[in-house]
């Protein structure tokens, strides 16, 4: 199965921009359940947000947060963020193009890097992990909201034959299990909760070891 790249992600995300809020609404509410308010939930300090997308996690973010930086390939994506930011009038807040492979991010210098429902889409997962332990202070968190393969033969029998057509036009790796590549970029995983329809989603806590 050929692996889109940084062009056809920005490629197929600019596209489906107008549209992704809505998309993703009915998939979290009919398929996820409520991980992205969990993973919001965890955030402390100076946040790095990888695939921020249109800024859907961006007015749900507490107090207990000191800025947030939210780096994204797809312009399309970030003018909907954009205009997020302005009605919530969020001033703690910014984005801007990047790509969360290679961060223009100076290492140890965030507390919390988040991403929701992102690794699956992430051209190289193994590089982003090790760019999100790079920028993180040493004890920093990892929260991550995925989804991933099914836990049961039937569900997840169905993900790989419909695989290859959603990487092709989406981009999108349905059984793609986030947990390895954490543990390959050196993080120490705390907490793994599997939850949603046949338990395909994830919700991770790690650290960067201090």
């Amino acid at each position: 199965m050929r692996q889109p790249g940084n062009a056809k992600v920005e490629k197929v995300f600019d596209a489906m921009a107008r549209h992704y809020d809505t998309q993703m609404g009915f998939f979290e509410r009919f398929v996820l359940g409520p991980a992205r308010g969990w993973a919001v939930a965890q955030a402390r300090g100076r946040v790095l947000e990888i695939a921020v997308g249109t800024g859907l996690n961006l007015p749900l973010y507490g107090p207990q947060v000191e800025s947030v930086i939210g780096v994204d390939l797809s312009e399309g994506m970030l003018d909907v963020a954009r205009r997020r930011i302005a009605d919530y009038r969020l001033d703690r807040v910014e984005v801007r193009r990047g790509d969360a492979q290679a961060l223009d991010v100076p290492d140890a210098s965030v507390d919390t890097v988040i991403s929701t429902f992102t690794y699956c889409a992430i051209p190289d997962p193994l590089k982003a992990s090790e760019e999100a332990l790079r920028v993180l202070v040493p004890g920093g968190q990892m929260v991550l909201a995925e989804h991933g393969p099914a836990t049961n033969r039937l569900g997840l029998t169905l993900m790989r034959a419909v695989e290859p057509l959603s990487v092709r036009f989406g981009t999108d790796h349905l059984t793609r299990d986030p947990r390895p590549y954490l543990d390959r970029a050196g993080f120490v995983i705390d907490t793994v909760h599997r939850s949603g329809m046949g338990s395909i989603g994830f919700r991770i806590l790690a650290h960067k070891p201090a």
